[in-house]
């Protein structure tokens, strides 16, 4: 469940992230409002302002070309979220309808894919086994 929870907080943080320089902004504040709220009442205030303030940084970030920013923004949207989750494992429905209300109200081309880098070393007789998404291995010796 862990990866399977990373993952979905990965989809959700980027999702969050690109929905934040949006016509959709208000539904991205609302969303994670009301995720927040029925978590950790006392924290959606908090989670909200953070969301104001780093949209100030991404929008920012955009206007310089600055992916950098970008991409650590959706890494500790990514955290917070998973530990969220973690947390109040009852959110992850939730956390999906996000998603999707989020894509809904932008448009397709709002959500920018972002990048990923996979490094591997091996050596002696070691095998990598490297994918974006799933992967099943069968061995059969």
């Amino acid at each position: 469940m862990d990866l399977e929870l990373a993952a979905l907080a990965g989809q959700a943080a980027s999702t969050v992230v690109n929905g934040m320089a949006t016509t959709g902004w208000e539904q991205v504040q609302r969303a994670v409002g009301e995720l927040w709220r029925r978590a950790q009442p006392g924290g959606a205030d908090a989670a909200v302002r953070d969301l104001d303030r780093m949209r100030t940084e991404l929008l920012a970030a955009r206007r310089d070309a600055d992916d950098g920013t970008e991409e650590e923004l959706v890494s500790e949207w990514k955290q917070r979220l998973r530990r969220l989750m973690a947390d109040h494992p009852e959110l992850v429905p939730a956390m999906e309808q996000l998603i999707n209300e989020v894509r809904a109200a932008g448009r397709p081309e709002d959500f920018r894919a972002h990048r990923i880098t996979m490094k591997a070393r091996a050596s002696g007789k070691a095998r990598i086994t490297m994918a974006g998404r799933d992967v099943n291995i069968t061995e059969r010796g």
